[in-house]
């Protein structure tokens, strides 16, 4: 089995910053694609900013204040988000696409959610 776990949510003010982290762990033999994703209620999941390899990639609302980056030896990824804005209030997802140990397949996992929220 794999877990992803994240933290640093919570309620921050327009302007300011957060970081959230999201470690996964369990049987695992690689990790290729980790991906933060955010959802509000009533709405689709959708992409926040993605990091494979040495590549990233963002949501067009989210460039130039949120970055991703990854640690692989700690096989955790982490968002940098600043000049937070009420727009960026939801629910953040962590994926990642991992191969486990004994698998031949990559498969995709989710974390269980953190919330932010940022008030005006």
């Amino acid at each position: 089995q794999v877990n992803l776990v994240e933290s640093g949510g919570g309620l921050v003010q327009a302007g300011g910053s957060l970081r959230l982290s999201c470690a996964a762990s369990g049987s695992i033999v690689s990790i290729n694609a980790m991906s933060w994703y955010r959802q509000a209620p009533g709405k689709q999941r959708e992409l926040v900013a993605r990091i494979s390899g040495g590549s990233t990639n963002y949501a067009d609302s989210v460039k130039g204040r949120f970055t991703i980056s990854r640690d692989n030896a700690k096989n955790t990824v982490y968002l940098q988000m600043n000049s937070l804005k009420p727009e960026d209030t939801d629910v953040y997802y962590c994926h990642a696409v991992v191969k486990r140990v004994g698998s031949t397949y990559f498969l995709s996992y989710w974390g269980q959610g953190t919330q932010v929220t940022v008030s005006s």
